[in-house]
């Protein structure tokens, strides 16, 4: 499980590191070939709506096994492209598709006991990460030498082993839930009104993503920028940095079984707030986005994998649901960062993009305390 979600989530991100060099094959500027990202991240917060609540539907396996089949049809598309219209509908495709990793995460939570469910998630959700950012070194990798569409390819390649691999040995999850598709979707709506928790891990994740893919959909642009003079192998490589962060996953899944997980968050949203102001006196200085780096995956992740554990733990029989809420928000809040982050590039360049994730930074931590401090406060004393 953990090396399907691995991988399967590599799908979304390996264009990051790429998007300069698409600009160059199809002759569009550098603002336009954001878009490719932003579409691929609409198009996976779509496939989290409509596709995943199905996991309380229907059997789990069969599920994913149909899904990957159009994983593969998408990255193909992708590599074949030959417009930057047909590359963002490809991308749109591919976000759909790679949902998968959001059907496991849930199973994890599912076949783990109570108590081992923060350390379960944080395995799983360790190997989400090291996909994230490998992704973006082996994409830029692979896109210095041998050119972006071999990328796609490859991933292509991948994802039938990956196919092969859930097929043999993963297990089936018979379905709770017995009402129709059109119910499904409506309780959805039931549960952002009656679960507040939810709606806080929703808003939180939504936020500090926003940050986190603002920063790297415009990394890239600001290292081919003469001070660095770099290219999407540099970028990639900054996702090797990053992977310090796969560390704190599987520390944070077990520091959130055992620690106030409210109080968990507010350290982990501290350390987003940090790397931004880290990377707004970095523009110049390879060092300085380095420990910026190491400090927002971190944080980001470790927020995530709190929030995941929290939520999980509302409803057993709507974790697909839960999860569907969750990730939409948090992927939702994803393309807003890239969307942003690309309007801002244009006018106000690095600085712009680090003030963007200062002011979201702010924004979460101050909702969250106040949260926190409501919580408190409605808490019985125990002593």
């Amino acid at each position: 499980m953990t090396i399907a979600t691995g991988l399967v989530v590599a799908n979304i991100y390996y264009n990051q590191p790429l998007l300069a060099d698409m600009a160059h094959t199809f002759g569009v500027s550098d603002k336009k070939a954001q878009q490719i990202s932003l579409f691929t991240q609409i198009g996976y917060a779509t496939g989290l709506l409509f596709i995943i609540p199905l996991a309380d539907m229907l059997k789990r396996k069969r599920l994913i096994l149909i899904d990957l089949v159009l994983v593969i049809i998408a990255l193909v598309a992708s590599a074949m492209a030959q417009s930057i219209i047909l590359m963002m509908i490809a991308g749109f495709l591919v976000g759909v598709s790679s949902v998968i990793p959001q059907l496991l995460i849930p199973m994890a939570a599912h076949l783990a006991r109570p108590h081992e469910r923060g350390k379960k998630i944080g395995f799983v959700m360790s190997g989400l990460l090291i996909g994230i950012l490998l992704s973006r070194t082996l994409s830029g990798f692979i896109g210095e030498h041998f050119g972006w569409r071999s990328m796609y390819y490859i991933a292509a390649g991948l994802m039938v082993l990956i196919w092969l691999m859930i097929f043999l040995f993963l297990p089936e999850v018979e379905p709770d839930y017995k009402g129709n598709y059109a119910k499904l979707m409506k309780s959805l709506i039931q549960l952002i009104k009656t679960q507040p928790k939810l709606r806080l891990a929703a808003f939180r994740g939504g936020l500090c993503f926003a940050g986190f893919s603002a920063f790297w959909t415009t990394l890239v642009f600001l290292l081919k920028q003469p001070q660095f003079n770099e290219g999407s192998a540099a970028a990639g490589m900054f996702g090797l940095v990053g992977a310090f962060g796969a560390v704190a996953a599987g520390l944070m899944g077990r520091l959130s079984d055992k620690m106030n997980a409210y109080k968990l968050s507010g350290y982990t949203l501290g350390l987003i707030l940090i790397s931004f102001i880290v990377f707004y006196f970095s523009s110049h200085s390879m060092a300085g986005l380095i420990i910026g780096v190491i400090l927002l995956d971190m944080g980001v992740q470790a927020t995530h994998i709190s929030n995941q554990s929290i939520i999980f733990a509302l409803i057993p029989e709507a974790r697909n649901r839960i999860n569907t809420v969750y990730m939409v928000s948090y992927f939702i809040g994803g393309a807003l960062g890239t969307f942003f982050a690309s309007q801002v590039w244009k006018t106000y360049q690095w600085s712009g993009v680090c003030v963007i994730g200062i002011i979201l930074s702010v924004i979460v931590l101050a909702v969250h305390m106040l949260n926190y401090k409501k919580a408190s406060a409605t808490e019985p004393d125990v002593r």
